[in-house]
C-alpha cells in the first residue's frame, strides 16, 4: 500500500481500516484439530507479493503461533476475478500462482500451512516457484499441493478468498481486523501478540503476560487555531495514526498562540505549521519508527514528519479582518495575500490549468482542454501553469524527476510562441500520446507549424527557466499541489479530468456563455473504465 501525497502516504503507514465480514472457509486433510480455528478472530488480507503484506505476516504467525489456541486466524488474498479462472492482481500473474499456492497449503494442512507461507515469504518474488521447497520444508504432501493449485480447486479457492476480501472492502495490503475491529498499530510480533492479547475477553495465555512494555515515544504537536490549511484540519488525525503506531507515545499539544509554542517554533527551526515532532526516543519505536522514519525530517534536535505543512504563522492570514504582520495592512490589502484565492478578483471567462506534464491525470484534463477551448472558441481566456518546487538554491524540480521539469519548459515555450488559435495545444497534444518519449521534436515539426529550434532555445536557456518559476509561483501562491487542478475566473477551484466536468463548472460561474449547452465528452476510457477524477501529488 503505498502513495506520496504526503497526507495519504503517512496514513498508509498506519494501514488500512475496513468493515468486518464473515469467513466461511473450513479446513481439511489436517494432521489434527486446527491450533488456529479457535479464540479471538485475527483477520489478515493480503497479497503474496506485497512487501507490506509479507511484513505484516511475519509478524503476524509468530504471534500467532505463541497464542495458538486462543486466536481464530485467516488470511485471504486481495484479487479480482475476471472469469474462466483468470484473476488480475496488483504485482501480476505469478503472485496470483502464490496466492493460490498458500490458499492450497491452507487447505490441505490448517496447522502447517503457516510455516509453508514463511517460507516462501524469504523470497516472496518467487512465491510461484519455491513452493515445492517450501512444502517439502512444512512437511506438506507436494503432489497433492500441485494437484490443487494447478487444478480448479485452487482457482475456486481463490475466488472465494478474493470475495471474502471484497466483501470486506480490503483493498491495501495488509488490511487486518483483530475481534472485529480494524487494526493499524505496529506490525511486529510483539506489536500484534499486544492487539490480540487485549482483545481477549477474561482469563488471558501465559503468553500475554511476557509481552515487553511498548517503549515510550515523545511526541509533540505543534499547530495553529488560525489556520484553515487541510494539513491543519487533519493534523489531529494524523496524530492518532502516530498514537497506533507508538503504542507506548507520550502526546503533547501546542498552539502556535502560547509562548511555549513560539520557542518551539523557533528550537525546532520551522517555517510552516503544523508540525508533528520527535524526540530521540523514536528510534526506539520499533517497527513504528522503521514504518516512519523514512518521512521525517531534521528539525533542530527534533525530526518533523512530512505532512504537507504550508501554514506560515508569521505571514498575513488574509480573510480574518486582523493586521496579522503589524504592517497596518489587513487581509487582502497586505501584498502578500494578492496572489490567493480568497483576494483574486474575479474575471468572467477565464480558465485555469495548473498540472504536471507526466502526471497521467494531468495529460488527460490536457487533452479535455482541446475539446472545451473548441467548444467555446472565443469565448474562453485560457492559461495553463505546472506545478512544482523551488529549491533555495534556484534548482527546478518536479514530483517525476528531470524530464519533466524539462518537458514543462518545452510546453511553456510552445505555449508563450504559439498562442494563436490555441496553437500550442497541437504541440502538447501530440506529446501527450508518449509523453515519455524523448523525441519531443518530432511533435514541434515545422510541416506542424512549429520551430524546434526556437522551442529548444528557450527551454534550454534562462527563458524556459524563468518561465517554469514563474508558472511554479503561481501554483505555489494558490496552494494548488494536485494534478490537475483548475481554476474558473481566476478565483473558483475545481477538479476534473473530462472535458464534460470543465465545462460544467466553468459554465457555472459563466452561464449564458456561448457554448454552455452543449454537453461534451464525459471521460477518457481506459481499461472500459471512465475516469472523472484522480490527481498526483495533494
Amino acid at each position: 500500500m503505498r502513495t506520496l501525497k504526503t497526507i495519504a502516504l503517512v496514513a498508509a503507514t498506519a494501514g488500512l481500516l475496513v468493515a468486518c465480514g464473515k469467513s466461511s472457509e473450513k479446513s481439511t486433510g489436517s494432521s489434527g484439530p486446527n491450533k488456529y480455528g479457535k479464540g479471538v478472530k485475527v483477520e489478515l488480507y493480503a497479497m503474496a507479493q506485497c512487501p507490506f503484506g509479507v511484513q505484516a505476516e511475519q509478524g503476524m504467525i509468530p504471534a500467532v503461533k505463541k497464542l495458538a489456541g486462543h486466536v481464530d486466524f485467516h488470511i485471504d488474498y486481495i484479487a479480482t476475478p475476471k472469469g474462466n479462472g483468470q484473476f488480475k492482481s496488483l504485482h501480476g500473474p505469478k503472485e496470483v500462482q502464490g496466492d493460490i499456492a498458500q490458499l492450497c497449503a491452507r487447505k490441505l494442512d490448517a496447522n502447517k500451512y503457516l510455516d509453508f507461507i514463511m517460507c516462501q515469504n524469504v523470497n516472496s518474488r518467487q512465491v510461484s516457484t519455491n513452493w515445492q521447497s517450501c512444502a517439502a520444508k512444512a512437511g506438506l504432501d507436494k503432489a497433492a499441493l500441485q494437484k490443487c493449485k494447478d487444478g480448479p480447486e485452487g482457482k475456486k479457492l481463490l475466488e472465494e478468498s478474493a470475495a471474502r476480501a471484497a466483501k470486506r472492502h480490503a483493498r491495501g495490503s495488509p488490511t487486518i481486523f483483530i475481534a472485529g475491529k480494524r487494526y493499524s498499530g505496529g506490525r511486529s510480533m510483539q506489536d500484534f501478540m499486544r492487539g490480540i492479547c487485549n482483545a481477549i475477553k477474561g482469563s488471558k495465555p501465559a503468553a500475554c503476560s511476557n509481552i515487553p512494555a511498548p517503549a515510550i515515544v515523545n511526541i509533540t504537536m505543534l499547530n495553529d487555531k488560525r489556520c484553515k490549511d487541510r494539513a491543519c484540519r487533519r493534523a489531529k488525525g494524523m496524530l492518532n495514526s502516530m498514537k497506533r503506531l507508538f503504542p507506548g507515545a507520550v502526546i503533547k499539544q501546542l498552539d502556535y498562540s502560547t509562548k511555549e509554542g513560539k520557542d518551539l517554533y523557533v528550537k525546532a527551526h520551522l517555517k510552516v505549521l503544523p508540525a508533528i515532532l520527535f524526540d530521540k526516543t523514536v528510534e526506539k519505536g520499533g517497527s513504528g519508527y522503521n514504518r516512519i522514519r523514512r518521512y521525517l525530517l531534521p528539525a533542530g534536535e527534533y525530526k518533523s514528519l512530512r505532512v504537507g505543512a504550508r501554514f506560515d504563522p508569521n505571514a498575513e492570514i488574509c480573510d480574518n479582518g486582523k493586521d496579522d504582520t503589524g504592517n497596518g495592512k489587513v487581509d487582502c490589502q497586505d501584498p502578500t495575500c494578492v496572489k490567493q484565492i480568497v483576494c483574486r478578483k474575479e474575471i468572467p471567462k477565464r480558465l485555469d490549468l495548473f498540472v504536471m506534464s507526466h502526471c497521467p491525470y494531468g495529460t488527460r484534463a490536457l487533452n479535455a482542454s482541446k475539446e472545451v477551448v473548441d467548444n467555446f472558441k472565443g469565448n474562453i481566456d485560457f492559461h495553463i501553469h505546472y506545478i512544482g518546487n523551488k529549491k533555495p538554491d534556484g534548482t527546478l524540480t518536479s514530483m517525476h524527476g528531470l524530464t519533466e521539469v524539462q518537458e514543462d519548459k518545452r510546453e511553456l515555450c510552445a505555449i508563450k510562441y504559439y498562442p494563436k488559435n490555441f496553437k500550442y495545444m497541437d504541440y502538447i497534444l501530440c506529446r501527450n500520446k508518449n509523453i515519455r518519449s524523448k523525441d519531443w521534436k518530432s511533435c514541434a515539426d515545422p510541416k506542424k507549424g512549429f520551430d524546434a529550434a526556437k522551442i529548444e532555445k528557450c527551454f534550454k536557456g534562462d527563458e524556459g527557466k524563468k518561465l517554469l518559476a514563474d508558472s511554479i509561483e503561481e501554483s505555489r501562491s494558490l496552494g494548488f499541489g494536485a494534478s490537475p487542478t483548475w481554476l474558473a475566473n481566476n478565483k473558483f477551484k475545481f477538479s476534473g479530468v473530462s472535458a464534460e466536468a470543465v465545462r460544467r463548472n466553468f459554465c457555472q460561474h459563466n452561464k449564458g456563455t456561448k457554448g454552455c449547452d452543449k454537453k461534451l465528452s464525459t471521460g477518457a476510457p481506459r481499461g472500459g473504465r471512465r475516469v472523472k477524477r484522480g490527481s498526483c501529488g495533494h
